[in-house]
């Protein structure tokens, strides 16, 4: 099911370790303002790396609305690590290998090529998700979309 987290739920804290195995918490990376989680199939394949890279050439723009993008797939920490490195991301990319989040957020396929749905949530300090982005194929229109969502909440 595709749709269990959309707009005005209040999502759960969480733990995840990132790229360099430092567990996050949701809560702890909303201290800082709003994040733009978004969940990508795999690692180093050609769609996730041209969102992720999306994301990462917008970083400047995300910053001036106060927001922090976070990705998140069922990869290791160590292949985490490799993508974040060879494309020089600078945002936390969060392992989920038993698919435990994946899960409820609702984006896990089960076993398929791609057992991660590509869906990005904008989620408010408050963990109140604001805008829900649901494309499997334009691959920009995830941090386009959620950087007009937070331009609109600070409107």
């Amino acid at each position: 099911m595709t749709d269990r987290v959309r707009v005005g739920d209040t999502i759960e804290d969480f733990a995840l370790p990132d790229e360099t195995g430092t567990v996050r918490r949701l809560s702890e990376l909303l201290a800082d303002g709003p994040v733009v989680l978004f969940f990508y199939p795999a690692a180093l394949t050609a769609g996730c790396t041209a969102e992720a890279c999306h994301f990462r050439d917008l970083a400047a723009e995300f910053a001036a609305v106060g927001a922090r993008p976070v990705g998140i797939s069922g990869d290791s920490v160590e292949r985490q690590q490799e993508f974040a490195g060879r494309h020089t991301l600078g945002m936390p990319l969060l392992a989920d290998p038993d698919g435990a989040v994946r899960e409820r957020f609702g984006v896990l396929r089960g076993f398929t090529p791609a057992p991660t749905r590509r869906v990005t949530f904008v989620i408010a300090p408050d963990r109140t998700v604001v805008e829900v982005v649901r494309s499997e194929l334009r691959m920009n229109s995830h941090a386009d979309r959620a950087l007009a969502a937070l331009r609109a909440l600070r409107a």
